[in-house]
């Protein structure tokens, strides 16, 4: 007896395992239909022999390749050879980029590629973009910023998060026709996520967009040269058609008084009532005073509800979770929005959260992600 293709759908969604999946496929034309459904929807590779399989498959069956609407390809060289040399660039085989490349050009329905390569394997790899007829929601990116990226980019109309590993404005490409037009709102018209290394990159995508989440990093180390940096970033965010909701400003060297001054300039940039809900990561002050200080601004944050504070200069270490829970407990004396907070110490964050007026561990609250959905 033939069962509605639904059914056939509802079965193979609620199989976990892909050796399971795969066995199915196995049992009729119906199920086999449902089931690949299931195993190419979205894909998640590593280990390079598997890849330059996998890729070969897509590429030899269009029927299949028309089913990936997720990619996720990493490529590790501690996981791929452990007898590469730790200092030594890491090249996978002849044919591996050849390969995904192919495999590309075939997944037409495609609408998010996450691209993650280690240190120690080369960048200059956008070229497999070329010739792709995809249009993502989401692009994560290793690459480095080149034509073949940039010429990618332009293309890429319903792109809504991106992250980009590199930029360099100075390249002759910048100055191409098709870097100009990454500048017009009308390219990428959609974007609300900007996960990008340089502030540079800021001035590039923001602008014209309705850009709400941002993760950047300062690229100078001078006081003085960070100061323009900074200026120059929230005027270039004060141009983005939504309210800024999620602020990542990552540095070298984290300190006290230009935390405080990031803060100030912050809510005079977005004042008078910032609609920022996610701000960090800022130095928590030992200094009495000095930590009242930044309460104040963020109590002028009125709609903030996570905070990321790094608490790395306290002496002894605020190891201890009701160390952790007091300081919590004054700054929402202050800030009574925030509902959670990211302590970072040593760059490993610990996560609290208000329940009820009740600060508890953070659960299941994801401290690298939640920014994004602020």
């Amino acid at each position: 007896m033939e069962l509605p293709q639904e059914m056939y759908s509802l079965i193979a969604r609620h199989i976990e395992r892909r050796a399971d999946l795969c066995t199915l496929c196995l049992v009729s034309k119906r199920f086999r239909t449902a089931t690949e459904r299931e195993l190419y929807r979205s894909l998640d590779v590593s280990e390079p022999s598997a890849t330059i399989m996998l890729c070969n498959l897509l590429s030899e069956k269009p029927r299949l390749s028309q089913l990936v609407v997720a990619f996720t390809i990493s490529l590790n060289e501690e996981e791929s050879y452990n007898n590469s040399q730790a200092h030594d660039l890491f090249f996978p085989p002849s044919d591996y980029w050849t390969s995904v490349s192919r495999a590309l050009q075939r997944t037409m329905h495609l609408r998010s590629l996450r691209v993650h390569l280690s240190r120690g394997i080369p960048l200059k790899y956008a070229w497999i973009l070329n010739n792709c007829s995809f249009r993502l929601h989401t692009f994560h990116c290793d690459f480095s910023w080149d034509a073949h990226l940039v010429s990618f980019l332009s293309t890429q109309h319903l792109l809504t998060e991106l992250h980009i590993s590199d930029f360099n404005e100075d390249i002759p490409e910048n100055l191409s026709i098709n870097a100009s037009s990454l500048r017009q709102a009308r390219t990428i018209p959609n974007l609300s996520v900007l996960d990008c290394t340089f502030t540079g990159a800021v001035g590039i995508f923001v602008p014209g967009r309705p850009v709400t989440h941002v993760k950047t990093c300062f690229s100078s180390s001078s006081l003085e040269a960070k100061r323009v940096e900074l200026a120059l970033l929230l005027a270039n965010l004060r141009l983005s058609t939504q309210p800024l909701h999620s602020l990542i400003l990552a540095d070298e060297s984290y300190t006290t008084a230009f935390s405080l001054e990031l803060l100030s300039s912050l809510v005079k940039a977005f004042g008078p009532i910032p609609r920022l809900r996610f701000v960090g990561p800022l130095v928590l002050p030992v200094d009495g005073r000095e930590r009242l200080k930044l309460y104040g601004h963020l109590a002028h944050l009125r709609e903030l509800r996570i905070a990321e504070l790094d608490v790395s200069q306290w002496e002894p270490p605020l190891a201890s979770f009701l160390a952790l829970r007091a300081l919590a407990r004054e700054l929402h004396l202050y800030a009574p929005s925030v509902s959670t907070l990211l302590f970072v110490r040593d760059l490993e964050p610990t996560v609290l959260r208000a329940v009820g007026g009740i600060w508890s561990a953070g659960g299941d609250i994801m401290a690298d992600t939640v920014w994004r959905t602020v």
